[in-house]
């Protein structure tokens, strides 16, 4: 996740299009990775970041999961 500079608060703001592509068994291997999509400067030192996040599993086609998920940054 980036984090900003002078930052006093973050929020977890929320996830958007989430999709379950593919159930993860017990002993599965799993690795997130994300990307920041956008990062919005909504005024008043808030800033709201958006990631593209894939929970993938070691030896399969398809992720577990795929989302964007928000977060809203307050820097001083």
């Amino acid at each position: 996740m980036l984090t900003p500079e002078g930052m006093v608060m973050g929020i977890n703001y929320g996830f958007d299009k989430v999709r379950f592509l593919n159930p993860v068994r017990p002993g599965d291997r799993v690795r997130v990775t994300g990307t920041v999509l956008d990062i919005v400067d909504k005024g008043d030192g808030r800033f709201l970041q958006k990631l593209g996040v894939s929970l993938e599993i070691m030896g399969k086609d398809k992720p577990a999961i795929v989302c964007e998920w928000l977060n809203m940054f307050v820097v001083g």
